[in-house]
């Protein structure tokens, strides 16, 4: 759907995570990279209190590693004087559940008070999340606004903070909730994969798991070392964002040490790792103490990034601080963490929804629809897809029936996303926006720079345009909830970008992975239009070319979220043929925690919804009245309403036919976290079909 005026916003993707085997008898293979290791490390989250879903998998690797009454890992090398002490902090700041609304939402509050970026809350908003619960991890999706109401929250400047986020588990009770196994006190996480780009590795606190990467790989090799003198205890604890309570712990149990040496994250000022040396120097009397940092990228952020030479330093540093003689030491990796997610049992609305994945993960900024094309083309049955065309447009266009009384039912391909305007000579990219965007919900993410296909050959029609990974900037500091201009960086400077063939006019798109939640939602990015896309195919699959009384074309359509330009070029070319014209589009609900019920409201689950009017069209009384008396006589749930922006019908209702826009209700419109009901998609495809037949 398109939105009617112009916003910032980004886009992002997926990276590539480390691909660490299970380790043997703490042995990693002699080939892992820095990256690969960190990476591996970055894959396990251990909020505070959890951090044994990281310390099982860091013991995993080596029955030398033993857990205190606190959870910390202790390994002891050596004997004797001098006693020295090198530490590291395993977790970092994240949310815990506060709250279950009667609705079925989530409320958060922080869970440590470690350092962050200042916008750490307002990165979690319209993105992915998993709450990690006893028994595995459940999806969901922290709330944003709807950007098609943008007018309404024209007054919403201040930087989001932890008390204006709502979850939404695809729950619509606290029981249900409650069944998903949820309880208060579950950690609350980002869901990504470990992201890498160039060589750098990214993620919340990258550098603070660097340093205890390279303090459990020095171990490692201290247990083989002959020239260490004294004893060396490694240390990886935990609550470091509880004022590093682990560590304070340790030394109170551990005895009294000559040198101390703490491995700190990026993110934590170099005041308060002085004064905590300062402290512990102090309090437990040790004559030598030292700190370490790891240099990063985006401190703090979601994508804090580590480049793989400072991995290297770091890991010297902390051998000389061990006194490990040996100049050769490989990096430990982890095995791969187990997806502990609640099996969901194959239900019937599994087609639909592995249909609507696949479209939604594609990329297809407007004007670049080849991947999401390619895919639906192969997803009609074989004698649609003998007869389907695409136009010089590069609209997809399926005609059925005799040729009279033309009834069109369109959806776009297309989704709101960026493009390169611009490249600095250190390579960071400037944007711009393809649509209707909220750059707040692009803002330090990881990003995908989509490269020129070199083929739009359909011989290989699942193939998507090769892609290079980076991250949507972060500003270091911000007022404003909004950032004024977005921009990219891949790990790269100009001229190595340009060996790479990235130049103005590529897209830039956001890490997508369509989602199932609790019984019967989805999210994604860009089931604004995927889903539209989506009811068609569902409808077509069971309909009777040969039985039909008139024409019906079938549109997919390109370039809607910039003008509807794809559209327009059917419509001119169809002229007044058209009888009837029916866009398949989103209807953007107030269905959400942030938005007033009193416009624009249609429940998810209570069926699609006619949309009597939106900011360009509106539908004439009898035309409502029969689309309704046939939902009721089919026994289609169907819901009426008006919301905002517009869609690809007002070129043909420009042309003369009678129109009507038919959608699902959606939540949180033109973000990364869009979510919806298949029930009310499998309803409107059943109601495209009655309409078309």
């Amino acid at each position: 759907m398109r939105f009617p005026f112009v916003l910032i916003a980004g886009a992002a993707a997926l990276v590539l995570a480390t691909d660490s085997a299970a380790q043997n008898a703490g042995s990693s293979p002699p080939d892992v990279t820095p990256i690969a290791a960190v990476a591996s490390w970055l894959a396990f989250d251990a909020p505070p209190g959890e951090e044994t879903r990281i310390t099982n998998a860091v013991m995993a690797t080596d029955s030398h590693w033993r857990r205190d009454a606190l959870g910390n890992l202790v390994m002891t090398v050596g004997s004797g004087h001098p006693r020295r002490l090198i530490a590291c902090g395993l977790d970092h700041v994240a949310f815990v559940v506060s709250e279950i609304t009667d609705q079925g939402y989530l409320r958060l509050r922080r869970a440590g008070n470690g350092a962050t970026h200042p916008l750490w809350d307002q990165f979690h908003q319209a993105q992915q999340i998993r709450v990690l619960t006893k028994d595995g991890s459940v999806p969901g999706v922290v709330a944003v606004d709807n950007a098609h109401f943008a007018a309404e929250h024209r007054g919403d400047t201040a930087v989001v903070k932890v008390d204006h986020l709502w979850v939404d588990v695809g729950a619509r009770s606290r029981a249900e909730v409650t069944a998903l196994g949820i309880s208060l006190i579950d950690p609350v996480v980002r869901d990504l994969p470990p992201w890498t780009c160039a060589d750098y590795v990214s993620g919340p606190d990258a550098s603070g798991r660097a340093g205890c990467a390279a303090i459990a790989s020095v171990a490692r090799a201290a247990e083989h070392s002959t020239n260490s003198s004294g004893e060396t205890v490694f240390l990886l604890s935990v609550q470091s964002s509880f004022d590093w309570t682990g560590l304070m712990d340790a030394f109170a149990r551990l005895g009294k040490f000559d040198e101390v040496t703490v491995v700190f994250g990026a993110s934590v000022p170099t005041q308060f790792a002085n004064s905590l040396m300062e402290g512990v120097r102090r309090t437990f009397a040790v004559p030598a103490v030292e700190s370490l940092h790891a240099n990063a990228r985006f401190a703090g952020s979601l994508v804090e990034s580590v480049r793989a030479s400072d991995l290297d330093s770091l890991l010297t540093a902390v051998r000389a601080a061990a006194h490990v003689a040996s100049s050769n030491i490989p990096w430990l990796a982890l095995a791969r963490p187990s997806a502990k997610r609640p099996a969901r049992a194959t239900d019937s609305l599994s087609a639909t929804a592995d249909i609507l994945t696949r479209l939604a993960d594609l990329p297809a900024v407007g004007g670049r629809e080849v991947p999401v094309r390619d895919a639906i083309r192969s997803a009609l049955p074989e004698w649609a897809r003998k007869q389907v065309v695409q136009d010089s447009a590069g609209n997809l266009i399926l005609s059925m029936g005799p040729d009279r009384d033309t009834s069109v039912f369109v959806a776009h391909m297309d989704e709101v996303g960026y493009i390169v305007r611009s490249i600095d000579h250190d390579g960071t990219v400037t944007l711009a926006p393809q649509g209707g965007l909220n750059g707040a919900a692009w803002e330090g993410q990881p990003a995908l720079l989509w490269l020129d296909r070199t083929s739009t050959s359909h011989a290989n029609e699942s193939a998507a345009p090769a892609s290079l990974a980076g991250v949507f900037v972060p500003r270091e500091h911000a007022r404003l909830r909004r950032p004024d201009v977005m921009r990219a960086w891949f790990g790269m400077d100009s001229a190595t970008l340009a060996t790479h063939g990235v130049r103005a006019g590529l897209a830039v798109t956001a890490y997508k992975r369509g989602e199932r939640l609790a019984a019967t939602r989805f999210t994604a990015r860009a089931l604004d239009d995927r889903a539209g896309d989506t009811a068609l195919l569902l409808a077509l699959a069971g309909m009777h070319p040969a039985s039909l009384k008139h024409k019906v074309i079938f549109v997919w359509s390109v370039e809607e979220e910039i003008g509807s330009i794809g559209a327009w070029r059917v419509a001119d070319h169809l002229g007044t043929s058209v009888h009837r014209a029916y866009a398949i589009d989103t209807f953007v609900s107030s269905d959400t925690p942030l938005e007033s019920p009193l416009f624009a409201f249609a429940p998810l689950g209570h069926g699609p919804v006619l949309i009597a009017m939106d900011d360009e069209t509106i539908v004439s009384r009898a035309e409502r009245e029969r689309i309704l008396a046939l939902a009721r006589n089919n026994h289609i749930p169907l819901q009426v309403g008006t919301t905002k922006g517009g869609s690809d019908l007002g070129p043909f209702v420009g042309s003369g036919a009678i129109g009507a826009q038919l959608g699902w209700p959606g939540r949180y419109s033109h973000s990364p976290a869009e979510v919806l009901d298949l029930n009310d998609l499998e309803s409107l495809a059943r109601l495209v079909r009655v309409l078309a037949q």
